[in-house]
């Protein structure tokens, strides 16, 4: 057994005061992603500063009306609470697809934001992996990639961001709030995790010490509709190899008056639609916008040997979730 220290934090400053002292410290919540990884050999810090006493579990109505969320809200608590169900059902959906039940009971949002990839080279510690050791080398490369990424990855690291959660909060427009050594800062959370590039080993623009207290959901737009849609090898709480999170508005005429959209299981990090949102902006409801959309979001796409097939299953995810979206017949929820 790998000795550490534990430390129960009273205050967050004295939480981030810990941890920011202490290199090889980290920040304790409902460890689910922590300890496998300590277990396995893949982290191995010398101390944990328990976060979870701390009062950040609290959901909190804003006057535009949208949400502050606790950083050690479980993710249960966030999925099933009124507002989030009624204002922002994809989050919710979200939250319900991410994990079995006992999981969701202990995971937080500021933890669940900060997993880890589940790339299988990167928890095998007798493998080369850049995101664990870096300038050892990509075992994936060139090895077993049905689960990796097609988006915005490089030749250091070709891992994905495992989280459902983060996914829905990206095409949400949402805000990390993060309190360090300088005080509280707010990151939005398309700019919160990384691209690998060559430092694969970082997943977010965090320093060192900084923690996650809250994170801050705008108002949708009225009328807004919004989904998550997963694609996975089994039904029962599988990674996604492609999911979609989307909302949108439409004009009195019919035509597409707002879109935001994100994809998962496809980048190092929730990966923001933005080309597939101009394409919808202001286009009308039709299947050939919906592809088109798809198209010019994919072009970019560049699949390892082995993972072809991911392109043409986002392409689909994201056509039937739109269309979701616009039928008439859809159980999705209308933000009034």
């Amino acid at each position: 057994m790998i000795p550490f220290e534990y430390r129960r934090a009273g205050t967050v400053e004295d939480a981030v005061a810990a941890v920011a002292d202490r290199p090889e410290a980290v920040f304790l919540a409902g460890g689910t992603n922590l300890v496998d990884h300590m277990k396995l050999g893949v982290a191995a810090p010398s101390l944990l500063v328990d976060i979870g006493h701390l009062p950040l579990n609290e959901i909190t109505e804003l006057p535009d009306g949208g949400l502050r969320i606790g950083a050690g809200v479980r993710n249960t608590d966030l999925a099933v609470h009124p507002l989030v169900r009624s204002r922002f059902p994809a989050l919710s959906r979200a939250l319900l697809s991410g994990a079995s039940g006992q999981l969701r009971n202990l995971a937080t949002t500021g933890g669940n934001l900060l997993q880890r990839t589940r790339c299988v080279y990167f928890q095998d510690v007798t493998t080369p992996c850049n995101k664990r050791e870096p300038g050892s080398g990509c075992a994936a490369i060139g090895g077993y990639v049905r689960y990796h990424a097609v988006l915005g990855a490089s030749e250091h690291c070709v891992a994905v961001h495992p989280s459902d959660m983060a996914v829905a909060m990206s095409a949400l427009d949402a805000k990390v709030v993060v309190t360090g050594g300088n005080g509280e800062s707010r990151i939005p959370l398309t700019e919160f995790h990384r691209l690998p590039g060559d430092r694969p080993e970082l997943d977010t623009v965090l320093t060192h010490g900084q923690l996650i207290t809250a994170v801050e959901l705008p108002a949708p737009p009225t009328g807004a509709r919004s989904t998550y849609r997963k694609v996975r090898d089994r039904a029962s709480y599988a990674f996604a190899l492609v999911s979609v999170a989307a909302e949108l508005t439409r004009t009195e005429n019919g035509k597409i008056a707002s879109a935001r959209v994100a994809f998962g299981g496809v980048a190092h990090k929730p990966w923001r639609a933005r080309e597939a949102e101009a394409v919808l902006q202001g286009s009308p409801v039709t299947e050939e916008t919906f592809e088109a959309a798809a198209e010019s979001e994919l072009a970019q796409a560049k699949p390892l040997e082995g993972n072809e097939f991911k392109v043409e299953l986002a392409r689909r995810t994201l056509v039937a979730t739109l269309r979701s979206l616009t039928e008439p017949t859809t159980g999705e929820q209308v933000h009034s």
